[in-house]
């Protein structure tokens, strides 16, 4: 079905290939990551709506990105242990991804497509939020924070639905 991103298959931080039709019937929210960049506290408030709206349908789901500032540098491995270390995280991260540019991986390609604004992601920590159906319905740019008002009435809607 065009309009949606299930058709897209990424991997995971171990390598496997998960096609994000596993996650239909839920909310998604996609957010391309960075160890080391002003907005990784961010981190924190993605755990916590994480925690707070799983069991709602809500899943987090972290890319990490080195496009910006080459501010994720580390390995998957890495990756994971700071983020479970620093920030308690529990919400799945994948495979590092391309944002940008020729070889922008083809989640990327799809959610700046489908996306309200079709502008290129504009740096670290920018949020897509997907409905259960897998469309699109909702871009926060990297200032926008977890906690942010505009994002959980966006996610609260999406899973009244």
């Amino acid at each position: 079905m065009i309009g949606n991103i299930y058709d897209v298959v990424v991997k995971t931080a171990t390598g496997e290939d998960k096609p994000l039709s596993k996650y239909a019937g839920k909310v998604l929210l996609i957010v391309n990551v960075a160890s080391y960049c002003g907005y990784t506290p961010q981190y924190k408030g993605l755990e916590a709506l994480n925690e707070k709206y799983k069991q709602a349908g809500l899943q987090v789901l972290g890319f990490p990105c080195n496009d910006f500032g080459a501010q994720e540098p580390g390995s998957n491995q890495e990756i994971k242990q700071f983020c479970e270390s620093l920030y308690g995280v529990s919400f799945e991260l994948f495979d590092k991804v391309k944002a940008l540019g020729a070889t922008k991986h083809p989640l990327y390609e799809k959610l700046t497509q489908l996306a309200p604004s079709k502008e290129d992601v504009a740096w670290n920590f920018e949020k897509f939020l997907i409905s259960k159906k897998g469309q699109v319905v909702g871009r926060f740019k990297s200032g926008v924070s977890p906690e942010s008002p505009e994002l959980i009435t966006a996610i609260e809607k999406e899973l009244a639905k």
